[in-house]
């Protein structure tokens, strides 16, 4: 790994930062989902879900008033949580306009500017990989390979690189997969969706971004989306 400037560092500050809050504002939400079911009071997982349960319990008599009180100063710090998101992202949107390999990088379907910077400021020089495979190897999204006597052999994830990065292109491909169909989606995708669990293609898709993104930083060719099947 390059030594990082020191403008390099400044700007994964804001990806730390980022990550800071949103776990913070996870773990509010879940507390207040937590205390809300202690008195019956339940709702679906995710921060939208969580303006419902907050409201339901603005005008449920059965909670008692000082749970109520409780839970609403835990609500407020979740809106003051997701002021500060929007001003960090804002920033982190302002840095990614200006830098020409974050631009090229969100083209990929699933990587999006969170993404994109992400992998301009943490990923090395792609040249000293020989390759794509080797590229996701160091990001840990790579299959271990067990080979003897020319016969190959792929094993598990080695989940030995960069978590971060690791989880954002596992992220990225459920999405993609979650909006795959046909006419919209690359044959190769579709046949293996239909063949294997959902959990596995995503991570083969996660692995299979990696390499489109080393290819790309390679090249510096914008991405060129495969023929959808029909």
């Amino acid at each position: 790994m390059p030594i990082k400037t020191v403008e390099q560092q400044a700007a994964l500050s804001m990806l730390g930062a980022r990550d800071l809050l949103v776990r913070h504002r996870t773990m509010l939400i879940n507390a207040i989902r937590g205390f809300a079911a202690e008195f019956g009071v339940t709702a679906a997982k995710g921060p939208v879900k969580v303006a419902e349960l907050l409201q339901h319990l603005a005008s449920d008599q059965d909670v008692p008033a000082l749970a109520r009180e409780v839970i609403n100063q835990l609500a407020r710090q979740i809106d003051g949580l997701d002021a500060a998101l929007k001003a960090i992202e804002a920033r982190i949107m302002a840095w990614h306009k200006q830098n020409q390999k974050s631009q090229l990088l969100a083209t990929v379907p699933g990587v999006g500017p969170i993404g994109a910077v992400s992998f301009a400021l943490k990923a090395p020089d792609p040249k000293v990989f020989r390759s794509g495979r080797r590229f996701a190897a160091w990001i840990g999204i790579a299959p271990r390979e067990h080979s003897t006597a020319g016969r190959q052999q792929l094993g598990r994830i080695s989940k030995q690189g960069d978590e971060d990065l690791r989880r954002l292109l596992v992220l990225g491909a459920t999405a993609v997969i979650q909006q795959a169909k046909p006419g919209r989606a690359s044959p190769w995708l579709l046949g293996l969706l239909t063949r294997k669990p959902k959990k596995l293609v995503a991570l083969a898709l996660a692995n299979k971004m990696a390499r489109t993104i080393w290819a790309m930083m390679i090249s510096g060719e914008i991405y060129r989306r495969p023929e959808a099947a029909a």
